[in-house]
């Protein structure tokens, strides 16, 4: 009984096995492996494209002063409105002053008083030296009488700066804003008493049109971009003026303005490798705030005869070099080593690895090889990067006058 067991599952697998080999010769019959692969190719040329960088940056106040009473006193009145605009020397605080007042009317009354015993030490002086003229008068007193005008004129002088410093004082009961700009809240109210010099600041004022952006890049970028200024690779950089600048806010928009690149430090971070940029933009209506992140793109100058390559059709190799597939006279793939000089758009920027003409195979690669036989077929590439076949294209042609029908 299980000799015919053996037997039966003998005569399975030989069945399995069979069809198994019927199916396969039935799938592979009719298929030539040379049978050329069809691929979609774009043929490129090349162009001037312009040289664009993203730095991330930060906004700046163009200026800030702190505001801290330079007296002490007694807040009585508060006159702005916080968050509000201020200009340069508005009043922004009156602080009690009746004893600055005082101050004042008491170094005036010792300038009178100095005055007057200047006016006497200067007559008694006229008068000896007249006498010592006609030796009326010994020469002691006329000595003496000189050193009391000197005295006199000393206590005159000092009285004047006694009265100077009470006015300061007084005129600096009335706080005013040193800047023109936006003033933030109020650190104190009315009744509140301030000090000479403070820690605490009073208020801040902001000057922010127009806004600075600090930006940041590596020491190796920088010496990129002089080797394609050096090379030709990259020209008209810096030839119409400082490098323009254009914003991408936190939200995804570009800020509607163009700014320049104002200064660069010339000092590289030891612990970071990196140095500083500013930028300035025109900001009336405050859309930029000290403290906000956004992205900058500094314009750099152009690219002379550069390709833009689809990145989708742009593979990195496994010493991470860039790598894309084209198609040769004899319609042969060919893989290519590239080399990238960034970004604009869905598209590389490659300044070596492509002659003019070449076909860059951009759909269907994943199914080819290295020296494969294929069949190119002219596609499109929109801006998002879709490819499009040439009947597509005319499809959309066609169905666009109906819809605005």
């Amino acid at each position: 009984m299980k000799r015919d067991w053996a037997i039966l599952v003998v005569l399975m697998a030989l069945a399995s096995a069979c069809s198994d080999e019927a199916k396969t010769t039935k799938s592979t019959k009719g298929m030539n492996p040379d049978t050329p692969i069809a691929v979609g190719v774009v043929t490129l040329k090349p162009e001037t494209v312009p040289r664009y960088t993203e730095l991330p940056g930060r906004i700046v106040a163009n200026a800030t002063a702190e505001i801290r009473p330079q007296v002490d006193g007694i807040v009585q009145k508060r006159l702005f409105q916080e968050g509000g605009p201020i200009k340069e020397g508005d009043p922004l605080y009156v602080l009690d002053d009746k004893k600055f007042k005082a101050a004042v009317d008491a170094a005036q009354a010792a300038l009178q008083k100095a005055n007057a015993t200047v006016t006497g030490a200067q007559a008694t002086y006229d008068r000896n030296k007249q006498l010592a003229a006609t030796k009326a008068a010994s020469q002691q007193d006329l000595d003496t009488a000189h050193t009391a005008l000197l005295q006199a004129q000393a206590d005159q002088a000092a009285a004047k700066a006694d009265l100077e410093t009470a006015q300061i004082n007084l005129d600096n009961s009335t706080i005013k804003a040193p800047i023109s700009g936006i003033i933030s809240t109020s650190s104190v109210s009315v009744g509140a008493l301030v000090t000479a010099n403070q820690t605490d600041a009073l208020a801040t004022i902001r000057q922010i049109d127009p806004a600075l952006v600090d930006l940041v890049d590596t020491s190796v970028n920088l010496l990129h971009i002089r080797d394609e200024v050096r090379t030709g690779t990259l020209g008209g950089f810096g030839q119409d003026g400082p490098p323009k600048v254009s914003l991408i806010l936190e939200n995804g928009e570009t800020y509607d303005k163009q700014g320049a690149v104002s200064l660069a430090n010339i000092v590289v971070s030891e612990t970071t490798g990196t140095f500083s940029l500013r930028a300035v933009f025109q900001n009336p209506e405050r859309i930029l705030l000290p403290g906000m992140f956004v992205r900058a793109r500094i314009s750099l100058g152009v690219m002379p005869n550069t390709y833009r390559v689809p990145q989708r059709a742009v593979m990195r190799d496994a010493t991470g070099e860039a790598t894309a597939y084209f198609v040769t006279a004899d319609s042969k793939v060919e893989t290519r080593i590239l080399a990238v000089a960034g970004s604009l758009g869905s598209d590389w920027l490659v300044t070596k690895g492509i002659k003019p003409g070449d076909k860059l195979i951009v759909d269907g690669f994943q199914k080819i090889r290295e020296g494969a036989s294929v069949k190119p077929l002219p596609v499109t590439i929109d801006d998002d990067g879709v490819v499009k076949q040439p009947e597509e294209d005319a499809e959309n042609t066609k169905k666009k006058p109906e819809a605005a029908k």
